[in-house]
């Protein structure tokens, strides 16, 4: 979830308001006496030394009228500009919703009971494919929305009766049953990659890191647009992307591919040309995993990561694309199970106050909306969420959205109870209710018709030329001879370069300039969770993969095992390994097109910004 050039596509429209959050940290200050209440659901308590901090109040549950005070102020320029009452913009708003549309929105939501309210600030997961289950999932529980997983998805995804838009316009339907006005949250994880829930009838593009290699901010935007244009014509309303996780290299095991750069600056392009393609696209761009994955050696699908670097030390690396795109007036953030030592040791970020309000909010400015990651990861689940609990202590935190607990229903009655017995107020509720509902009002826009989808593929494979790096050897030059043999890799991936080298005149056989294909370092993070989901897309393998000695080596992943190359090998890093890429790699390979990326993470001696081709 990136190109990079020095100039940022802005994000325009961001409100000049105090940091969102002050009215509920007051609220914090001034209960502070009751946060006693520690959930964990094992005895590792003991040893985990772990204490949930919770805020209450004598709130009786009656409608609270509020003018929203801690999100957004009146934006200025077009960006800021109210949402036609008719929804039919074909391009929306940039920036966050303005201070009107936040007092609309808190009007209409404050006329909610609490266990509506509980059930607003819910995106769900629901089982199988069919619209009726995701319609279903949303009445049972008077969700906000659901969020598409992989397994969601149906076989042919974009058939109109039985595919996606027929889930989607299901889900509408069913929010819109409950007398709710406002658009349902659709959300989805189609990051490119690795991590693709929709693998089918729409436009493939690569990992992040992709982006991160081309370093254009303006080819990065064109493609978030193209991509976000896609997911609106099924019926999609928010993409949990771009990724703004800053890697460290090789020992990220969780994030790898999916993060633009180990370079912070490269990062921060990417992510504001996305942020900005997106928006104009109509889709609500959520940027994460805050407070920074890419630094974390725990896959937090599996249990709670530790981030041991300082506050100082995050605010010059980890922290810069956030504060990046803040300043941008990136609409929404999400979180990560990650505890940071030196903020609150005893809590990962998702449920802890003093992260999300503290650090987010107030030292980082944030007005968006705060949405959670999954909360039937085992970070959560494992320690954290006995009956629910763990969406109250999200809310308290400061989160807006609790993203995919693994039980909504328990959630939902959790909520409930905190809100009667004080814990939480009702206030809170309508608070994170008014953001979502704001700030979806304020992207919505007419959906395009299905003739956008998979229409693309000229712009995916100028991002493919783009990032191409290549390592060693003579640029621009053909890289192999009139015959090659391809070797390593899948059947299908050999298969797919074969195709498109013998398009090019090339004869692939058993003879020739050896060609090998390298799978390693593919995203493997957890593949389900607590409440169903399927995480990883792609099968993946661990560990280093030895690159051969001659010909040329291409890493289809991240581009790590090219550290190994031999002297008179060729090296090529292709970051992902759709359509679009086998045909640009074609295309370098006989030399009618120059490799355009540099290197995004260092690779052995070869250094961030390194290319042959440079």
């Amino acid at each position: 979830m990136t190109p990079r050039t020095p100039a940022t596509t802005p994000v325009t429209g961001t409100p000049d308001v105090a940091p969102a959050g002050v009215a509920f940290a007051a609220d914090q200050a001034r209960l502070a006496p009751r946060r006693r209440r520690v959930r964990l659901t094992v005895v590792a308590a003991a040893t985990l030394s772990m204490t949930l901090a919770s805020c209450s109040s004598s709130d009786d549950g009656k409608p609270v009228s509020s003018s929203g005070s801690s999100a957004s102020s009146k934006a200025s320029g077009s960006a800021g500009a109210s949402a036609p009452a008719d929804g039919n913009r074909t391009q929306a708003d940039t920036g966050l919703p303005t201070q009107a549309e936040l007092d609309a929105a808190t009007d209409d939501v404050s006329k909610l009971t609490t266990k509506q309210l509980a059930g607003q600030v819910i995106v769900g997961y629901y089982q199988g494919t069919s619209p009726q289950a995701a319609a279903d999932a949303v009445r049972r529980n008077g969700l906000g929305g659901v969020i598409i997983m992989g397994d969601n998805v149906p076989s042919n995804p974009t058939d109109e009766s039985a595919g996606l838009p027929a889930v989607t316009k299901a889900v509408q339907g069913a929010v819109k049953e409950s007398g709710r006005s406002w658009p349902a949250v659709i959300g989805i994880d189609q990051e490119g990659g690795p991590v693709t829930r929709i693998t089918s009838g729409v436009t493939p593009l690569p990992g992040a890191m992709a982006y991160g290699a081309a370093d254009d901010a303006a080819l990065a935007t064109q493609l978030a647009k193209d991509e976000g244009q896609e997911l609106r014509s099924l019926g999609v309303t928010m993409n949990f992307a771009p990724d703004a996780d800053v890697t460290v290299g090789p020992s990220d095991p969780t994030i790898g591919v999916r993060s633009p750069s180990s370079d912070p600056r490269r990062v921060a392009r990417a992510v504001n040309a996305q942020v900005a393609g997106y928006q104009q696209s109509g889709i609500v761009p959520v940027i994460k995993h805050f407070p920074g994955h890419g630094s974390v050696t725990t896959d937090t699908h599996v249990d709670y990561a530790v981030q041991a670097q300082s506050v100082e030390q995050l605010m010059k690396r980890d922290w810069v694309p956030f504060a990046s795109a803040i300043k941008a007036g990136v609409p929404a953030i999400m979180t990560a199970h990650i505890v940071v030592k030196d903020v609150d040791p005893n809590v990962p970020s998702t449920l802890s106050p003093k992260v999300l309000t503290g650090q987010l909010r107030d030292k980082l400015g944030f007005k968006g909306l705060i949405v959670t990651d999954g909360m039937n990861m085992g970070a959560i689940v494992k320690k954290f969420d006995r009956g629910g609990a763990a969406a109250v202590s999200a809310l308290e935190a400061g989160a807006d959205v609790v993203l995919m607990p693994a039980d909504a229903s328990a959630s939902v009655s959790a909520i409930e109870k905190a809100v009667a017995s004080g814990e939480l107020t009702r206030q809170r509720l309508i608070e994170s209710a008014a953001r979502i509902v704001a700030t979806t009002r304020h992207q919505h826009v007419s959906a395009p018709d299905a003739s956008v989808r998979g229409s693309h593929d000229d712009d995916a494979r100028r991002l493919a030329k783009a990032s191409i790096t290549q390592l060693g050897g003579r640029c621009g030059r053909d890289l192999v001879g009139s015959r090659v043999r391809v070797e390593g890799g899948t059947a299908e991936h050999r298969a797919t370069l074969t195709k498109e080298l013998k398009a090019r005149g090339v004869d692939v056989g058993l003879r020739g300039t050896r060609v090998n294909l390298l799978e390693g370092g593919v995203y493997n993070a957890g593949e389900s969770s607590a409440g169903g989901g399927a995480e990883a897309t792609s099968p993946g393998t661990s560990g280093a993969i030895k690159a051969g000695n001659s010909g040329v080596q291409i890493a289809l992943d991240t581009p790590y095992p090219l550290a190994l190359l031999g002297s008179d090998t060729v090296g090529l890093a292709a970051y992902g390994s759709t359509q679009p890429t086998f045909a640009a790699l074609a295309d370098v390979l006989t030399g009618k097109a120059k490799a355009g990326g540099t290197l995004p993470v260092a690779v052995g001696k070869d250094g961030v910004g390194s290319s042959a081709c440079r």
